[in-house]
């Protein structure tokens, strides 16, 4: 998985759409400010190969199950974020860890080698991105 803590990380991501959304979001997030972690929360962009276990101890953020102990799949399992947005080359996921807004953003490309059900998860549970944000 890639940590983007830096524009230099963001420009460094290979697949054009996603780089786009990602640098977007980087500068967005950080509005001029050199990045703090604990100002600016993380960026974190999935690589195929990466797990799903991986992704949810570096985020600290359940995702293929819910709080309530419902996993993908369940009848019952709703996904504990605030949201998924599918975009042309990735989905993002935005979870609020806190009420000080602290955050973490995932992006997931729709690509080869990307877990699975993470991106049937995506798919499912995804809005249309909007074409302002």
């Amino acid at each position: 998985m890639l940590i983007v803590n830096s524009p230099q990380v963001a420009l460094s991501i290979e697949d054009p759409d996603v780089r786009r959304l990602v640098w977007r979001r980087f500068q967005q997030i950080t509005a001029g400010e050199v990045y703090d972690y604990d100002r600016h929360g993380e960026l974190i962009v999935v690589e195929p190969g990466d797990t799903v276990a991986a992704l949810e101890e570096e985020s600290g953020c359940p995702i293929l199950s819910n709080y309530d102990g419902a996993r993908f799949g369940d009848p019952d399992f709703w996904p504990s974020v605030e949201a998924i947005e599918d975009h042309a080359g990735c989905y993002e996921i935005v979870v609020i860890l806190n009420d000080d807004g602290f955050g973490v953003a995932l992006f997931i490309p729709k690509q080869l080698g990307i877990d699975p059900d993470l991106l049937a998860m995506c798919a499912k549970h995804s809005q249309p991105a909007s074409a302002v944000g």
